[in-house]
């Protein structure tokens, strides 16, 4: 790479993390009502939760089903830290309970990564999977430290206010969530260029390799173990302030999937991925819960297609679509991309009213037969209603059958034209 390039990629660096910081910044006046406010300080969190379970999962190649467990730890000692020294001792600020919760979730992977690393693949998996288990169970048994069912509350507008600073808007909670949000994404992207960082992609890659050179694969993987509890304990402090209570359910195995998949969905294979997945999670979670009661299916299914369509998640449909532009190979796409899209929505569409009428008619059925979708009143007693949506499914499916081919023909002659441009440019003096 010469000098020019390298100076225009690291300044494009610098950019982009500026406009990311701006970006954090400007939020709140953008989206100002105290619903967005509380959307967006809990996508920090999770921004903080994904990227740190993807130093294990994209960086590291180790499927863990308990991450949750040092998000978990780290916000019941955080909350904790919160109500003891923060009451007692007010010169200790509200803003470093997170510190702590980064301490304890560093503190716990050093106690349980020691086991579980030592295995890796489908081994690591179980035995993450078994300790989540065990934290969980505790959590039920020992209601002194994690409260039992009703779990730990506390108060984070303790001591006077600095600066003006009490912490009890939940603005001013968004932004030290952004603050936080902004150093540990920039600490942990730093983290993947070091060379313990490219080591831990060998080791993923190819453990044999490595352990060749002289280097062990267990402990690169415990050190990356170590790094993801600090981060994930952050996260779990963050959450603690953010709620100001802390249940069983944030060591739960559901909460553990809950970061498998949206990192999965962001894209575990590019580090802006699981940020994306950090988006969604809330989207999903807090929004589409609202919606309908039928979320968790549609969740599934976005997940299965996002499996057999983009197995490298949304960042990979990105980043593919960026390099057709910068080849100026999109345009000749967006007439195929419009079509596809359209039948996609029409066939959403049609999933939905199908799968609401059938949760209508099993859940809501003491509220009538009538179900009102998008404006239109759905009739599920009628076999007229039932036969024209399925009707509508099948002509909705075969539209996008074939829309998806004649995309597919058109997505192969470009990639073809872009990799000749590239075999031509390689041998051209």
């Amino acid at each position: 790479m010469s000098a020019v390039t390298y100076t225009g990629a690291r300044w494009g660096s610098i950019w982009m993390w500026l406009a990311f910081a701006l970006a954090m910044l400007l939020m709140p006046r953008i989206f100002a009502s105290g619903l967005s406010i509380t959307l967006l300080s809990q996508m920090g969190i999770a921004i903080i939760a994904c990227l740190s379970y993807n130093i294990l999962l994209g960086q590291g190649g180790m499927l863990s089903f308990g991450h949750a467990v040092y998000t978990g730890l780290g916000a019941f000692v955080a909350i904790h830290a919160l109500n003891a020294w923060c009451v007692a001792s007010p010169a200790f600020p509200v803003s470093l309970v997170p510190l702590v919760g980064g301490v304890a979730g560093m503190v716990f992977a050093i106690l349980f990564g020691y086991v579980t690393t030592r295995k890796s693949g489908t081994t690591f998996a179980m035995i993450t999977l078994g300790f989540a288990e065990l934290v969980f169970a505790i959590s039920l048994m020992v209601p002194e430290f994690f409260g039992g069912e009703g779990g730990v509350s506390g108060n984070r507008v303790v001591g006077a206010p600095v600066l003006g600073i009490s912490f009890g808007p939940a603005v001013q909670v968004y932004y030290l969530i952004a603050l936080y949000t902004l150093v540990c994404v920039v600490l942990m992207y730093a983290f993947t260029q070091t060379p313990l960082g490219r080591l831990l992609n060998a080791v993923r890659d190819n453990p044999e390799r490595v352990e060749f050179i002289g280097y062990n694969p267990q402990r690169i993987r415990y050190t990356a173990f170590i790094i993801a509890g600090f981060f994930a304990g952050i996260s779990g402090g963050l959450g603690a302030l953010n709620f100001e209570i802390v249940n069983a359910e944030v060591v739960g195995a559901t909460r553990s999937a809950t970061y498998l998949l949206f990192t999965f969905l962001g894209g575990a294979t590019f580090f802006f991925g699981p940020i994306l997945g950090g988006v969604l999670m809330v989207l999903a979670f807090v929004m589409l819960s609202e919606l309908t009661k039928a979320w968790l299916l549609y969740l599934g299914a976005v997940f299965m297609l996002m499996v057999m369509i983009a197995p490298g998640g949304l960042a990979s449909l990105i980043v593919i679509n960026l390099r057709l532009a910068r080849h100026g190979k999109l345009r000749a796409l967006l007439p195929a991309y419009g079509l596809l899209a359209l039948s996609s929505v029409m066939c959403a569409l049609g999933f939905s009213a199908l799968v609401e009428m059938v949760y209508h008619r099993q859940l809501n059925a003491a509220m009538g037969p009538v179900l009102r979708f998008l404006g239109m009143a759905l009739d599920t007693s009628t076999a007229a209603h039932w036969c024209g949506l399925l009707s509508y499914l099948f002509i909705v499916v075969s539209g996008f059958e074939w829309s998806r081919r004649r995309f597919a023909l058109q997505w192969d002659m470009q990639q073809k034209r872009l990799e000749d441009e590239r075999l031509r440019a390689a041998v051209a003096p």
